[in-house]
C-alpha cells in the first residue's frame, strides 16, 4: 500500500501535469482563431483564381498553349514513371491522432504502389522521421520542409511549389500526390488524399450561375496564353498555401482537444488521488487510535 507522502507526491505532479496541459490548450485555442480566419481570407483568392485559369484555358487551343509550359501540366505523362507524394505532418506531437492518421494514409499509400520508384517531398518533422525510418521501399526524400508551423506564411508555400515544380520538370514524374489532414470543424478533420500534378482539366460545359466567365471582364496583355503560363505557378502556390492553412488549423484543433481530456483526466486522477489520501489518513487515524485503545486497556488490566 502507498504511503501518504507518495501519494501527496503523485497528486503534486498530477497538478503540474494539469497546469501544463491547461496551458496548451489555451495556447491552442488562441492560435486556433488566426488559423481559421487565414483559411477564410485565402479563400476567395483561390476560389477567383481557380475560375480565372478553368476559364483562359477553356479559350485557347493546342495551338496557342504550344511552347509555353502550360500542356505539360495538364497532360498525363510518362506512365509507369516515377510517383511524387507531398505529405504533409506536424512538427511536435501533444496533438491526439493528428499525425498518426497521417503516416497510416501515407503507408496505404505506399503499400498500394509497392514496387514503383517514389520521390516525397515532406512537410513536418513527423513526417520526415517517418519516411526516413521506412525500409524496403525505392524511396527519395528529395526536399523536406520543416519548423514552419505555427506560423505558417505564403512564402513557405511559395518554397514548396518551386521546389514540386522543379521535380515535376526535371525528373520522368507521373504524377504528384498529397496527404494532408483538411479542418473541418473544431472536433473534426479529415484526411485527404488528391492529385496536384497533372492538373484536372476544367470542364468547358460547365455553367456559371451568372452565364459569364470571369475571363469575360478582363482585356489581356501580351495574352491570354502568356497569362497562363504565368499564373498557373501562382495557382499552384495558392492550393499549397491552402493545404498549408487547412493542416495547420486541423493540428491546432487536434491539439486544443487533446489537452482537454488531458486536462479532464488528471482532474479525475486528482480526485481519485485525494479520495484515496483521505482514506489512507482515515486509517492511519484508525490505527493509531486502537493502539492507544489497546494501550490503555493494558495499563488498566
Amino acid at each position: 500500500m502507498a504511503s501518504l507522502r507518495d501519494i501527496k507526491k503523485n497528486i503534486s505532479s498530477v497538478k503540474s501535469i494539469k497546469q501544463i496541459t491547461y496551458a496548451m490548450k489555451m495556447v491552442a485555442a488562441a492560435r486556433i482563431k488566426r488559423a481559421q480566419s487565414a483559411i477564410l481570407a485565402s479563400r476567395p483568392f483561390a476560389v477567383q483564381m481557380d475560375r480565372l485559369i478553368g476559364d483562359l484555358y477553356n479559350e485557347l487551343g493546342e495551338e496557342d498553349l504550344a511552347g509555353t509550359g502550360v500542356s505539360e501540366l495538364y497532360e498525363e505523362r510518362h506512365p509507369g514513371g516515377t510517383l511524387c507524394l507531398l505529405l504533409v505532418t506536424a512538427d511536435k506531437g501533444l496533438c491526439g491522432s493528428f499525425n498518426t492518421n497521417l503516416l497510416k494514409a501515407a503507408a496505404a499509400w505506399l503499400k498500394e504502389n509497392r514496387g514503383r520508384k517514389i520521390c516525397a517531398v515532406v512537410v513536418g518533422r513527423k513526417g520526415r522521421d517517418f519516411l526516413h525510418r521506412l525500409k524496403g521501399l525505392d524511396l527519395e526524400i528529395a526536399h523536406e520542409l520543416v519548423g514552419v508551423f505555427p506560423k505558417v506564411g505564403y512564402v513557405h508555400a511559395q518554397l514548396l511549389s518551386d521546389a514540386i515544380m522543379k521535380i515535376y520538370r526535371e525528373r520522368p514524374v507521373e504524377s504528384v500526390t498529397f496527404i494532408y489532414n483538411e479542418f473541418k470543424s473544431m472536433m473534426t478533420q479529415n484526411i485527404v488524399t488528391g492529385r496536384l500534378l497533372p492538373l484536372k482539366r476544367h470542364i468547358m460545359e460547365e455553367e456559371r450561375n451568372d452565364g459569364k466567365r470571369t475571363s469575360d471582364f478582363f482585356s489581356f496583355e501580351p495574352g491570354k496564353a502568356a497569362l497562363l503560363g504565368e499564373l498557373l505557378p501562382r495557382h499552384i502556390g495558392a492550393q499549397l498555401y491552402r493545404t498549408l492553412l487547412e493542416s495547420q488549423a486541423a493540428e491546432l484543433a487536434a491539439r486544443m482537444n487533446a489537452m482537454e481530456s488531458a486536462s479532464k483526466n488528471a482532474t479525475e486522477l486528482i480526485d481519485g488521488l485525494t479520495l484515496k489520501m483521505n482514506k489512507t489518513r482515515q486509517a492511519m487515524i484508525t490505527t493509531e487510535l486502537n493502539e492507544i485503545v489497546s494501550g490503555s486497556e493494558a495499563l488498566n488490566n
